[in-house]
């Protein structure tokens, strides 16, 4: 599918949620559940600044110097601020956000289709320990590619190049996360998973260019899972526009 397919089905899938009071619910208590995880980490860690620093380099007393030990001071707070945004989101992914994006795709699936497609019928505490055992993978090799092509970016001299793969790996890995849900849910291995991914790489990357746009990438974030089940609804409905709520 092409890359203006997935920019339309996020879309859809915002449109979708606005107008539905569930989905719109848990979309904004995801939101607000990333947001409070984030000002914490953030105050911790922002906390310990004077520490870190003191541990990488004392203070000068030479007024010579003393302007680089600043530069370094807010580049170490830049350093903390990211790291500390990385560190929240995949804890509240794999805690609080996995099981809320999994409602949501439960809901606009049923609001889709009538119904739910899972691989049996799970309890509640198995189906608690489940999701975030299959949000780790999904998360984790991302941000790790994404961090190894940002430090190839600072270490090489094509850094602009890898600084732009870097974004695009980005996008298309928080779009995979959206999109993965159903066939988490119906427990498909990971290599088959992440499989279908490399074969749809251009769509997930106009899914997740949405995510790039300033002020708006927060509601695409929070509402995502909308449109990453309207996705696999359209395919298995076979269109790229077929998908409509029951009794509509």
């Amino acid at each position: 599918m092409s890359i203006l397919n997935g920019i339309l089905c996020n879309i859809r899938g915002l449109w979708l949620a606005l107008k539905s009071p569930r989905l719109l619910f848990l979309g904004l208590l995801r939101f607000g559940v990333i947001l409070v995880v984030t000002i914490a980490a953030s105050w911790l860690i922002l906390s310990y600044h004077a520490q870190i620093l003191d541990l990488i380099w004392r203070k000068p007393e030479s007024p010579m110097i003393v302007w680089l030990w600043h530069i370094a001071s807010w580049f170490l707070s830049f350093i903390l601020v990211g790291l500390s945004a990385v560190l929240s989101y995949l804890l509240a992914q794999i805690l609080f956000a996995a099981v809320l994006m999994d409602l949501m795709s439960r809901v606009t699936e049923r609001l889709l289709t009538g119904r739910v497609s899972e691989s049996g019928k799970l309890p509640l505490v198995q189906l608690f320990f489940i999701l975030p055992k299959q949000e780790l993978p999904r998360t984790i090799i991302p941000v790790l590619i994404s961090l190894i092509l940002m430090v190839l970016g600072w270490l090489t001299p094509i850094g602009p190049l890898f600084m732009i793969l870097s974004s695009g790996a980005a996008v298309i890995f928080l779009a995979w996360d959206n999109t993965d849900l159903v066939p988490a849910r119906r427990l498909i291995r990971f290599r088959d998973r992440f499989r279908f991914l490399l074969k749809n790489l251009p769509f997930h990357l106009g899914f997740g260019l949405p995510f790039l746009v300033p002020g708006l990438n927060i509601l695409f974030l929070s509402f995502g899972p909308v449109g990453g089940t309207i996705f696999h609804v359209q395919r298995e409905q076979g269109g790229a526009g077929s998908a409509k709520p029951v009794g509509k």
